[in-house]
């Protein structure tokens, strides 16, 4: 069972040994919503990499169906977090990310790159905008997390803490980071995307700078986005801080927030791991059906 507080328990906790958990309580009690966004504003900095951006696009997936893609890629990656990396529901989801990725050549670096921008990204956000930031004892369970994840991903020479992913990212984006077509392709589906969850179509204009205003701008440029106006440059990063003002007045949160119990217009019903992603075709019954956790799920979540 959870304390009153499990956010108090991070500290009590060994960064090395127990990182899973450390990672589950900062994702789904600590900093929900915060790492939620953070993850999502991180998918744009890979875009801005060509080798990435041209393989998203030629599966054709964030043209035909974006929201499946989001759903898919947001779920094989929470199932892990919130269930445990060796639970059934862990150990699925990772084998049919590397099913997927078995059908592509996709290089090494680009792979540390990807998992670097989880790494790091969150803990960015929450220094500007959360109600505290990560302290250095959080951030080495988030970078072990991620490292464990990378070596079940069969990704190699993984960076061995969060320096080491930083100085990798900052290179791949000084060396590679550049416009391509295929960047603002996918960039522009997922931006439509995620305006889709908190505004009518209608209100997607006035939206699209509101959140452009969050990126720096060498992502902007290399994703062929446009600038916004200076005053939401400074008004949006100001607006955020405010919020994070009246966080820290708020009651600490006492559930957990899970991704994988969700309710999705994509799957009403709930979803089977084995059928989510993009190719190849999936086996259907591979693992229960889940949109909200089984009961053995809830109380992994929970530990």
């Amino acid at each position: 069972m959870f304390s009153a507080r499990p956010e108090d328990r991070i500290s009590a906790l060994c960064a090395e040994a127990d990182f899973e958990q450390i990672a589950r309580l900062l994702t789904t009690h600590a900093f929900s919503w915060d790492i939620e966004r953070a993850l999502e504003l991180a998918l744009f900095r890979t875009y801005a990499m060509p080798s990435i951006s041209s393989l998203l696009a030629r599966t054709g997936e964030f043209a035909a169906r974006p929201a499946k893609r989001y759903d898919d890629t947001e779920l094989l990656l929470s199932e892990p977090l919130e269930n445990g990396l060796d639970s059934a529901r862990g150990r699925a989801a990772i084998s049919r990310i590397n099913e997927m990725h078995g059908h592509y050549r996709i290089a090494n670096d680009d792979m540390i790159y990807v998992l670097g921008t989880f790494v790091l990204e969150p803990i960015r956000w929450l220094d500007r905008f959360g109600r505290r930031a990560m302290t250095p004892h959080e951030q080495r369970a988030w970078t072990n997390y991620y490292r464990a994840l990378g070596e079940r991903l069969g990704i190699r020479d993984i960076p061995a803490d969060l320096a080491g992913f930083a100085a990798f990212n900052a290179r791949a984006e000084r060396e590679r980071r550049r416009f391509a077509p295929s960047n603002r392709e996918v960039a522009q589906a997922t931006l439509d995307l995620l305006l889709g969850f908190y505004l009518p179509r209608g209100l997607f204009g006035p939206g699209r700078p509101v959140v452009l205003a969050l990126l720096d701008p060498p992502l902007r440029e290399a994703m062929g986005l446009p600038h916004p106006p200076r005053a939401l440059r400074i008004g949006v990063p100001a607006a955020m801080r405010l919020r994070r003002l009246v966080l820290r007045a708020l009651p600490r949160r006492r559930r957990p927030r899970l991704v994988t119990a969700r309710w999705r217009a994509g799957y009403p019903e709930g979803y089977e791991i084995a059928a989510l992603g993009t190719w190849p075709a999936a086996r259907p019954g591979a693992c229960p059906r889940g949109g909200a956790l089984s009961r053995e799920g809830r109380g992994s979540a929970a530990r």
